[in-house]
């Protein structure tokens, strides 16, 4: 790969993939690469999505596979020097940004769950999964979203609260989708979303007592979009630059 031409993003937005495919003789090699790669995401939030696409391969990935393990190297290759820009303020205030790919995986029709939470500013967790089962709607796949979302969010809150710092003011929680947002204030149930009550029910307590509250915000200002789906280079960089993740080696 030293002789390989930088990549402006780890996946290529046209990116289709499918279990189909000449088969890897050596699967291990991959495996470990993957396995490199995910470690990384600790700290390199714009391969968290490439890399949970790849992992999905790991039993028995093809040559196809591999080149999109290729494509990441070739965009770390040019990438080198960045990290998430972490600025001193005191502000304490909390929030999160949730998206799904409704039924983007299209080899079972799973949706993706992408999130990014802040402290005071800086980007401090995210994650980038495909979710268990598969939603029937938008709104649903939306829904688990916020629920995952909502969970680290609490999780945040009592983390910094073990660590002496603490915040009065509600979470917020920005949203692309309305209907998820409506499912969230509407104290009744519909009988087409019964089956997501459980996550129903937190979300909705956690916003009736004021923890965490709600906001909409336009899918072209998602922040967590970059989690979710492959995107063209310019909405890719624009993204990252919102997120805080700077390269170092930039010329200034």
């Amino acid at each position: 790969m030293s002789d390989a031409k930088p990549a402006l993003t780890p996946l290529d937005s046209k990116l289709k993939l499918d279990l189909g495919g000449t088969p890897l003789s050596d699967i291990s090699s991959y495996q470990r690469l993957v396995g490199k790669l995910i470690y990384l995401t600790i700290t390199r939030p714009d391969i968290s999505y490439s890399v949970s696409i790849a992992s999905q391969f790991m039993h028995s990935p093809t040559i196809e596979h591999l080149n999109l393990v290729k494509r990441i190297l070739r965009y770390l290759k040019g990438s080198v020097g960045r990290g998430i820009l972490m600025t001193k303020n005191d502000n304490t205030q909390i929030m999160g940004y949730c998206d799904a790919d409704w039924a983007g995986n299209a080899i079972d029709r799973k949706s993706t769950t992408g999130y990014c939470t802040f402290v005071g500013g800086n980007l401090v967790t995210w994650k980038s999964k495909k979710q268990t089962v598969i939603a029937r709607s938008s709104a649903e796949a939306e829904y688990r979203a916020m629920a995952s979302t909502a969970c680290e969010l609490i999780w945040l809150k009592g983390l910094l609260c073990d660590l002496g710092v603490f915040t009065t003011q509600p979470m917020t929680l920005f949203c692309d989708n309305q209907a998820a947002m409506h499912i969230a204030s509407n104290p009744v149930f519909h009988e087409r979303t019964k089956h997501i009550e459980v996550d129903c029910h937190y979300v909705r307590e956690q916003v009736q007592s004021q923890v965490i509250q709600t906001h909409y915000v336009k899918s072209s200002d998602q922040l967590a979009d970059i989690f979710t789906k492959p995107l063209a280079s310019h909405q890719f960089q624009r993204l990252l630059s919102k997120l805080g993740s700077i390269n170092l080696l930039d010329p200034a």
